[in-house]
């Protein structure tokens, strides 16, 4: 088995991207399962140009996109993309779709396959602040989320994916955004790692039953 896990580049003035950096920091393998890391751009388009070339060179069983959602506090995993593309700040080529579907001829939305409640349940008693979110916006997190769904559902359908958003980690505090929540990298890297650990022990088995849900 192999899992291809991604983070993104910097972007919106950061000089670094937990995302990635986060998942430089995991082993090679993790429970006898080879893991693949790489860096895809925070480009609506080119990312999931960039995305299909990783899949048809590595081959995984499981993709896994991490990306940065600087105004949560705590690690997120993603259990729906939405097709539609609104940016609020300009990619790092400047491109800013505003309401634009994603693919004419895909889905409105497509869910993870991943087990999110077993992944919320394993951080939270490893004492790892996490949550299932069921938005990853509508920038290039929800883009490439979706993007890989819509790759799954026309020509890989026996992949499995899935998103993971991480805070900022210490080394963004800055005098502007003090007031945010931030982890230590170690954190977020260990979260990610024991979220890897369960979806490999939740294969062939469905996911758990268990509050996730949010009120608003």
């Amino acid at each position: 088995m192999r899992i291809l896990i991604t983070g993104f580049d910097p972007f919106g003035g950061e000089q670094m991207n937990p995302s990635f950096e986060a998942i430089q920091l995991l082993p090679a393998s993790i429970c006898g399962v080879s893991i693949i890391k790489e860096e895809i751009p925070t480009v609506f388009g080119k990312a999931k140009s960039v995305m299909e070339q990783l899949i048809e060179k590595h081959q995984p069983d499981i993709v896994i996109n991490v990306g940065q959602a600087g105004g949560r506090n705590s690690i997120s995993f993603e259990r729906v993309a939405i097709n539609i593309d609104d940016a609020k700040i300009p990619d790092n080529e400047g491109n800013q779709p505003l309401d634009c579907v994603i693919q004419e001829n895909g889905a409105p939305a497509y869910f993870t396959q991943l087990p999110i409640k077993a992944m919320l349940r394993a951080l939270t008693e490893e004492g790892i602040p996490a949550t299932v979110s069921n938005t990853a916006g509508t920038f290039v997190c929800n883009h490439i989320m979706y993007q890989v769904q819509y790759l799954i559902q026309t020509r890989y359908p026996t992949l499995q994916a899935g998103f993971i958003h991480v805070p900022y980690i210490l080394e963004q505090k800055t005098s502007s955004n003090h007031a945010a929540f931030f982890l230590p990298l170690e954190t977020i890297a260990a979260g990610i790692k024991k979220a890897i650990a369960t979806i490999i022990e939740y294969q062939n088995q469905p996911d758990i039953k268990e509050v996730g849900g949010q009120l608003y």
